[in-house]
């Protein structure tokens, strides 16, 4: 995994999204209502366990890949094995970046909180908007 640099900026610049912060959480909320097996910490950062249902994988890339155009900080791989897709997820080495992957850990527990109520906790860690996510 090709971890970015700890002078990479921790910051969400949600300008160039092509969905809203609220739609952004629906869908996490949905991909791991359907397929999460599982999800653990690694020596570099953690992991999500998916199911290799149907369509899976192409989703998880997708999500990935608007959530890397977001925020650049972040580093992930997604593989198989077996029956599950592994999607690891790691930071820059910095204090609020590791703060910000601990909350995109507890994402399947949090991703049906309002945009507001995750804005406010990734922002008390130190997280910089460069667009406001709510809009």
């Amino acid at each position: 995994m090709d971890i970015p640099p700890a002078t990479t900026p921790v910051v969400c610049d949600l300008t160039g999204a092509t969905d809203t912060a609220q739609e952004r959480l629906e869908e996490y909320r949905r991909l791991f209502a359907q397929a999460l097996a599982g999800r653990e910490r690694t020596d570099q950062g953690i992991r999500f366990r998916l199911r290799a249902e149907p369509g899976v994988r192409a989703w998880t890339e997708d999500l990935a890949a608007r959530e890397k155009a977001c925020c650049a900080f972040f580093a992930f791989e997604i593989t198989d094995d077996g029956d599950q897709i592994l999607w690891d997820c790691a930071v820059s080495d910095d204090d609020v970046a590791r703060a910000v992957l601990e909350e995109f850990y507890r994402l399947p527990d949090t991703a049906g909180h309002s945009p507001a109520e995750v804005r406010d906790r990734l922002t008390g860690q130190g997280l910089a908007f460069t667009a406001d996510p709510l809009s």
